[in-house]
């Protein structure tokens, strides 16, 4: 029996509802396999800091760094929860666990499964294999245009005093207002996640039977902290004599993402071009519906669907919940290799041919995806395909 501690994060508006599925397939996979979790669930966000004044209880941060082995996060953001300095409240939970649990690797999938149509090609389906979309992308979490945001959510949630950083002088811009972000790329910051991005090449080569090539993305014809990163790229590769790679600055990678996504398997980008160029890969894969995420280090990790706490859609049980169940999916998947698990990664198989079939198959779908099923629906469903999986493999559980 393999047992895990677990601290859900429902957060805001739909965050919590598609927390609630996840939850239940979480469920079923402790009632048929033999995975068990100690689950401690935390409430937290905008809308908690508009009843309590609190982004979430005293403590909560300890209890993610000190009693965690993963993290479930739903989502975070609620209209008109400001904190006194502007920044959103609730930021210090998903950053401040960013950047004070050091979780460097921000992992996107992007896979088009049968059944779903993405939003570039439309209706012909038949010309479109979706095994022709089936990628990686590594987004650095620590580091970048974030950084000073990063480190006020993290101080905030360790409850120290944030020390603000001195203003530089702009000269030609005497007299204007000026706001700035500094962009800090580390050298150390740089090579683990690019080391990150190669490793999981390998698995991914290993896995899939097939060569895997690791795409450099960045502005390095421009930017000194892209140069950096490149470099870093260039002395990484060496080490690695059975992985393919390419280089490609953001601007063209946009196009190659949309035009040739059949080209790319894992891509490593800085932090803030990596939060874009993800969000725009959600469209090859059916939109920000399907898109899960793993923020990862080498202690802790946590997980969330990418979609947001869409408000407006909040509390009519209408929004997909497969994000996040896909989430739960990398959780078992990254369990497994850091503690050496194989039913942790049995069932990160099963959970992921559940989601597979139920959309090959024509499995309920919600609105986004051209259903009108509800989120409840398809949690539900997902739930009892997992079910009906995991008693066939583990018949005795």
């Amino acid at each position: 029996m393999s047992e895990y501690r677990l601290t859900v994060l429902p957060g805001d508006g739909t965050g919590r509802e598609v927390i609630v599925q996840a939850m239940r397939v979480i469920d079923v996979f402790e009632e048929h396999s033999p995975l068990s979790f100690d689950i401690t669930e935390i409430p937290c966000g905008g809308q908690y800091f508009l009843e309590t004044g609190e982004e979430w209880p005293e403590g909560s941060f300890e209890h993610c760094r000190d009693n965690s082995d993963a993290i479930l996060l739903g989502a975070i953001g609620w209209p008109g929860a400001r904190m006194p300095n502007g920044d959103m409240a609730g930021g210090q939970v998903i950053l401040g666990l960013r950047s004070g649990l050091d979780l460097y690797a921000n992992i996107r999938p992007v896979k088009l499964y049968q059944g779903v149509q993405h939003k570039v090609h439309g209706e012909h389906t038949d010309i479109w294999d979706p095994d022709l979309v089936d990628m990686v992308l590594i987004r650095e979490n620590t580091e970048g245009l974030y950084h000073s945001l990063l480190r006020r959510s993290a101080q905030a949630a360790v409850g120290a005093k944030d020390e603000p950083l001195a203003t530089p002088e702009f000269p030609g811009l005497e007299g204007e207002e000026v706001a700035w972000d500094p962009r800090p790329i580390t050298r150390n910051g740089s090579e683990r996640v690019i080391r990150f991005a190669f490793e999981l090449a390998k698995r991914r080569q290993s896995h899939l039977q097939a060569p895997q090539r690791v795409t450099c993305v960045d502005k390095s014809n421009v930017l000194r902290g892209c140069r950096l990163f490149r470099s870093v790229f260039d002395e990484i590769d060496e080490e690695f004599d059975d992985i393919e790679t390419t280089k490609a600055f953001i601007d063209a990678f946009t196009m190659w993402l949309v035009r040739d996504p059949e080209d790319l398997d894992v891509v490593v980008l800085p932090n803030m071009f990596g939060d874009i160029a993800t969000d725009l890969a959600s469209v090859l894969q059916g939109g920000m519906g399907m898109a899960a995420s793993a923020n990862i280090g080498d202690q802790h990790m946590l997980f969330e669907p990418v979609h947001g706490s869409s408000p407006k859609h909040a509390g009519q049980d209408k929004v997909n919940p497969i994000a996040a169940i896909s989430s739960v999916q990398l959780m078992f998947d990254n369990l497994g290799a850091r503690h050496n698990d194989p039913d942790a990664l049995v069932c990160a198989d099963i959970l992921e041919s559940a989601i597979s079939s139920h959309l090959s198959e024509g499995g309920d779908v919600t609105y986004d995806l051209g259903g009108s099923a509800s989120t409840s629906e398809v949690g539900q469903a997902i739930a009892e395909r997992c079910g009906k999986l995991l008693q066939k493999h583990y018949p005795s559980a």
